[in-house]
């Protein structure tokens, strides 16, 4: 293999040009227009997630001392940092115009964003008696001149740095303050229609107009405000006390990262410079911190709910989900389960299936025992209720939840006390492996004694993501694949006992190897003149040692076509490297979610689904589940999705070395793979 100047992508670069790509959705005239003001919001919310994660790493490195290139894909920790700065600067530069150019388009739709200086005197008395009523009952007003300790802000929340210039003050020292944004209340202020105008006021100008009747105890001649934020390291720092339960540790970590360091200030680039010099003072912002000017609204992760309005003209319409065809939701799902596999994906089929598994399962005499993993729950689940249901009908439950669901610990610590309070035989992981794997396992006693039902699914059993994200369940009663999932939950219980599997691909120790074993198939067939073909879809792929192995597989003569929604840190269409490799990613109306993986095998295809992409964290240090399919009828309805999805030329972005996220325009007929998708099943249940 020839080796290129540039082997790898880095991934928090790539991760940047994915955010790239959702930013182009708020330009996109094919996105309705309330939609591409959430997705403006959609940006902002992955752009705090990835400073609390992704850049507050790369920080720690840069303040370990070391450098980091091995782990950074060759590139020193502190010129990535720069770098990332620099791109990030644009990127909000951007979005603030392109936010600009949206709402510019709302006015011709009679939609209008009103600042505090552009009220009418009704609109006046309306804000006015919204900000008594609704708004200064939840505010939080600190004065800072006079602390001894500027006050810990939180990564969450956005302020108003207030800045007041006394009247006949001697000192001529400004007085300055911080209101907290509440967080209780809606962003955006739907103001009384006039006629067919609609009007909104955000919050924030809500606070400004009324801030005479904050600061009444002072005599000033001028008074402004101007929005900040911080974002802080999200890292959890588990202690290692012995006497603490493992829910008291993560619930301590979850609590000191609201006062984890800071990574990110952002502020109003119209801020006066006294009173930014003031707050970074105080603040103490260091160089290693990303300190962005940006516009006068930040937090615009609330974007995402912006108000509908009404207007449905102006959004997405609502797909009305599929049943799956031969399994209606009459009669019992385990018998037909019992008969042949099926596949549900979601969000073109229902969610109900996996619902109706579960509550079949809790009140079916037969069924004594039900295991299963959650990740991520539905804010008010429908599966914990059944989970739960099942413990009152005398069933053993056996839950095994994830507490280090990042930004999801709170919620799972929650649930984790609700279900074991009920009853519910609870695994809290393994030790220095995160469990990501989506499985579920029951135990019927029949005529032939017990029998098992399953599925396993790439994405998380919460009925409110299952609406927007993309993902694959199999349910199943294949008694040898369900036999080795049992394996899997009795490794939770005995993680010192490492089992084989035949059918399943289970991290931490054969999900590589595994993969590795079926591209090396691909080569032998390639070498041999075989047909051979690698086709992969998934959320993420930085893994160097697979990159390397799809690189060896391309030289060999391997054709290999890759669906990456997100990062992808291999680089495709290069001589000698990676010629033979094509990538694509499509963001969309849907969340693309799902894990899937075909190998020609000369003609004789093997198809798995999985809860892992090809990250190192997927495959080296988290319990991940990869299942084969083998009932052909549902083999070719993964191909023909994947096939549709590879066709897709209207969101689908070429994946290149140029990281322009240039889109794919390759036909007169236009192709938009996740309606296609949908026709896809309509036509099945049709024919």
């Amino acid at each position: 293999m020839i080796k290129t100047k540039n082997q790898y992508i880095n991934r928090e670069i790539s991760w940047l040009w994915f955010n790239e790509r959702v930013l182009q959705e708020s330009v996109d005239k094919n996105v309705p227009l309330i939609e591409r003001m959430r997705f403006l919001g959609i940006f902002s919310n992955n752009l705090d997630e990835f400073f609390k994660v992704r850049y507050a790493t790369v920080k720690r490195i840069v303040e370990s001392g070391k450098k980091g290139k091995s782990v950074l894909g060759g590139e020193k920790a502190k010129d990535l940092l720069d770098e990332i700065t620099k791109i990030v600067i644009e990127q909000q530069a951007r979005s603030q115009a392109i936010l600009g150019d949206v709402e510019g388009e709302l006015e011709t739709e009679n939609i209008f964003i009103l600042r505090d200086t552009e009220l009418n005197e009704g609109q006046k008395l309306f804000v006015k008696d919204y900000f008594f009523q609704k708004v200064n009952p939840q505010l939080m007003t600190i004065i800072l001149n006079d602390l001894r300790r500027f006050p810990t802000l939180k990564d969450t929340a956005a302020y108003l740095a207030v800045k007041m210039v006394i009247n006949d003050d001697e000192d001529h020292e400004n007085r300055y303050a911080l209101i907290e944004i509440p967080k209780g209340i809606n962003r955006f202020v739907v103001l009384p229609k006039v006629g067919n105008k609609d009007y909104i006021i955000i919050l924030d100008d809500v606070i400004r107009f009324c801030l005479n009747h904050i600061f009444t105890m002072f005599d000033y001649k001028s008074i402004s405000a101007h929005m900040i934020k911080i974002t802080r390291d999200a890292e959890l720092d588990i202690d290692n006390d012995l006497s603490k339960s493992f829910i008291e540790k993560i619930s301590s970590s979850v609590e000191h990262r609201k006062i984890g360091d800071p990574v990110r200030f952002v502020y109003d680039k119209n801020i006066e410079k006294d009173t930014l010099h003031f707050l970074k003072e105080k603040m103490n912002i260091e160089d290693t911190d990303s300190v962005i000017p940006g516009g006068r609204y930040h937090n615009r992760r609330d974007y995402m709910g912006f108000p509908s309005l009404g207007r449905s003209d102006l959004q997405y319409k609502k797909i009305t989900p599929l049943p799956i065809m031969g399994l209606g939701k009459e009669g019992s799902l385990l018998e037909r389960i019992a008969e042949k596999d099926y596949l549900q994906y979601t969000p073109y089929h229902t969610f109900s299936y996996v619902l109706k598994f579960l509550k079949e399962a809790a009140l079916d005499p037969k069924v004594k025992t039900i295991k299963v993993t959650v990740y991520r729950l539905a804010n008010v689940s429908q599966v914990a209720t059944a989970l739960i249901n099942a413990v009152k009908n005398g069933k053993q439950v056996t839950v095994q939840i994830e507490l280090q669901a990042r930004f999801d610990e709170q919620a799972n610590i929650m649930y984790a006390e609700q279900l074991q309070e009920e009853g519910v035989n609870l695994i809290f992981g393994v030790p220095g492996l995160k469990v990501h794997s989506k499985i579920c396992l029951i135990e019927r006693e029949e005529d032939e004694g017990i029998k098992r039902y399953g599925f396993i699914s790439t994405g998380n059993f919460n009925e409110s993501t299952a609406r927007i994200y993309t993902d694959y369940t199999l349910f199943t009663a294949h008694e040898a694949i369900l036999k080795e999932l049992n394996k899997v939950f009795d490794f939770f219980e005995t993680t010192y006992k490492i089992n084989k599997y035949k059918h399943l691909i289970v991290s931490p120790h054969y999900t590589k190897s595994t993969f590795i074993k079926l591209i090396d198939k691909e080569i032998e067939n390639a070498l041999d003149g075989k047909e051979a073909f690698i086709k992969i879809k998934m959320n993420s792929f930085t893994s160097y040692k697979m990159i390397d192995k799809l690189y060896e597989a391309s030289n060999a003569g391997v054709k290999i076509q890759l669906i990456i929604r997100g990062v992808c840190c291999l680089i495709p269409g290069i001589p000698g490297q990676s010629e033979n490799i094509e990538a694509i990613s499509v963001v969309d109306k849907f969340l693309e979610h799902t894990r899937l993986f075909i190998f020609g095998n000369n003609g004789d295809s093997k198809i798995y689904i999985s809860s892992a992409d090809w990250m190192t964290r997927n495959l080296d240090h988290r319990v991940e589940v990869g299942c084969p399919i083998y009932d052909e009828d549902i083999k070719n309805e993964l191909k023909d999705t994947f096939e549709i999805c590879w066709k897709d030329n209207l969101k689908a972005r070429i994946l290149s070395e140029k990281q322009d996220n240039a889109y794919r325009n390759n036909s007169n007929t236009p192709i938009r793979s996740q309606f296609e998708t949908y026709k896809y099943y309509q036509q099945k249940l049709n024919s």
